[in-house]
């Protein structure tokens, strides 16, 4: 930073997140390049708190933290997503890929890294089966294509119907009508 330049929140969640990285990197062994390890801050992200992308042309892997999971959580569980997101840069460069199988497993145990990280927002949708004996539930912050037409998509469990209900209003729909339908209605509470 030069002078008169001021510090932003991305700028403070990139810092103790390099300075997170260097301490794993240091006191566990972990075989990390730093120095092809770039660094990111999602202002949009609401569902992933943590994303790791692999740049195999120049072998960089760039780590992009969400803004939002950063206000929300106190620092032990968010430098926990960026000991999530190392073990994921460490198999993208020992290996070229990376997953959320028995070897990344292994690794994030070791640094006591969450395997799966916790929302940290509300979803905007939720589907739920329909058959009756069925408990499947699936979670969409977006309105994608099975929330906006539930009657082309089945239930990833048993295959039937399912429902989709718009989480803030309550309002359900099953077809691509109803989901028109719910949008018009709610207009700008949408």
């Amino acid at each position: 930073m030069t002078d008169g330049e001021e510090y932003t929140l991305e700028d403070e969640i990139v810092a103790r997140a390099r300075i997170h990285a260097r301490d794993v990197v240091d006191e566990n062994g972990l075989a990390v390049d730093l120095t092809a390890l770039e660094w990111d801050v999602s202002a949009r992200a609401r569902r992933r708190a943590g994303a790791c992308r692999w740049h195999a042309d120049r072998g960089v892997a760039t780590i992009v933290l969400a803004r939002r999971a950063y206000e929300r959580y106190e620092w032990p569980a968010f430098a926990g997503i960026v000991r999530h997101e190392l073990v994921h840069a460490w198999e993208f460069q020992q290996f070229g890929e990376s997953g959320h199988g028995d070897r990344f497993r292994e690794q994030a145990a070791a640094l006591e890294a969450p395997r799966y990280c916790e929302a940290f927002t509300e979803p905007r949708y939720v589907l739920r089966c329909l058959t009756a004996d069925c408990d499947w539930r699936a979670k969409r912050h977006r309105a994608s294509k099975p929330v906006a037409s539930p009657d082309q998509y089945r239930c990833g469990d048993c295959g039937g119907s399912y429902e989709v209900e718009h989480v803030e209003s309550g309002r359900t729909w099953a077809t691509a009508g109803g989901y028109g339908g719910a949008k018009a209605a709610l207009g700008e509470d949408w």
